[in-house]
């Protein structure tokens, strides 16, 4: 079956599905089905077998792909170019596509260094909730002036469109990275990101796991040398693999039983006030929480520090996010520009 085929048979479904007044759960690898709210919709809409490169020019470092293709399979395309996703995504034992990762919005542990899953997004092709195929952005970096509606898309958990195909900008593969681990306190660790933050070092990564500090350069060899000569730390030889664990949740805190909260804020020096085992990434913006306490006090407190909470795992989804009452009408109306009919993944992302 041709991938035009496919992309037809994904607009007709969807057209029925407006037509009967039904809504549609979109589902690509399924690999993160655990994020977000319940989706209330029974029918699914798979955009698994929509996959394949459709353009990729190494010298101009953009990559255009159909939603189902596998992140796995374009790390593998680009790693042969010496070139990478440089918001680098978690591939979830190669089941995440690239349309669901653009939907989750979700960045590696270099997304402060190099810029987020939605820094990167130059185009795409989307169905809306009419069943209309609508094109955004383009190919080119030199396409994309102005108000960028393909950047919506990410994020939306789907309910802005059916995601078909996006082109990415793409980075080289530094020359290598070198990893500097040293013991220390929460206190410690949030202090030193913060330092490290206002410096012009080639960080590719900072997160402390409760009992390391560890920070990734990434760059020329002979550069990393003389930078870790003027830093705090000793090389960690397993940093390659820390890395890959961490954007793949496979450390041990991961593995704890019990609700996962993600909390963003913005860097600063001072430890939440919460109750928990916790791990800290992005030099301090992005904060993990495994807690029993009460949803309302997550959020409260990612409130007071100028952020916001996401239940990222649990079995009470019912307040995993909220939204101040002018942003939540904002996002809203953009899913009524797209989606009027409440077509897609509805309450996956609003109740």
């Amino acid at each position: 079956m041709h991938d035009l085929d496919i992309g037809t048979q994904l607009q007709q479904q969807v057209l029925q599905a407006v037509e009967t007044g039904g809504a549609l759960r979109i589902v690509g690898g399924d690999s993160k089905a655990f994020y977000g709210g319940h989706c209330a919709a029974e029918a699914w809409l798979n955009t698994a077998d929509h996959c394949g490169v459709i353009d990729y020019q190494p010298s101009e470092q953009v990559i255009t792909a159909r939603a189902g293709s596998r992140i796995a399979d374009i790390a593998e395309l680009l790693a042969g170019h010496r070139q990478m996703l440089g918001f680098e995504p978690p591939d979830y034992t190669g089941q995440a596509t690239l349309g669901g990762t653009l939907a989750c919005g979700f960045s590696g542990p270099r997304r402060p260094f190099a810029g987020s899953a939605r820094d990167f997004m130059l185009g795409c092709k989307i169905i809306n909730g009419r069943g209309q195929i609508l094109n955004f952005g383009g190919r080119v970096m030199k396409n994309v002036a102005g108000f960028d509606v393909s950047r919506l898309m990410v994020g939306a958990l789907g309910t802005t469109g059916v995601l078909l195909e996006a082109s990415l900008r793409v980075l080289p593969v530094p020359e290598t990275d070198l990893t500097l681990a040293c013991a220390c306190t929460e206190q410690q660790a949030l202090s030193r990101m913060q330092q490290l933050s206002g410096q012009p070092w080639p960080l590719s990564g900072s997160a402390y796991d409760g009992e390391y500090l560890r920070i990734r350069l990434s760059g020329a060899e002979t550069a990393l040398t003389a930078v870790a000569k003027q830093l705090a730390g000793d090389a960690d030889p397993a940093g390659d693999r820390f890395w890959h664990d961490l954007r793949e949740q496979r450390i041990g805190f991961f593995q704890l039983p019990g609700t996962l909260w993600r909390i963003s804020v913005a860097p600063a020096t001072a430890p939440l006030d919460l109750v928990g085992r916790g791990l800290l990434d992005w030099g301090g913006a992005l904060r993990w929480l495994n807690t029993d306490m009460p949803a309302a006090a997550i959020h409260a407190a990612a409130a007071a520090h100028g952020g916001h909470a996401i239940c990222y795992r649990g079995e009470d989804k019912s307040d995993w996010l909220r939204l101040d009452s002018d942003l939540l009408g904002l996002q809203q109306n953009i899913r009524l520009a797209f989606d009027p009919l409440s077509v897609f993944n509805p309450g996956r992302l609003f109740s």
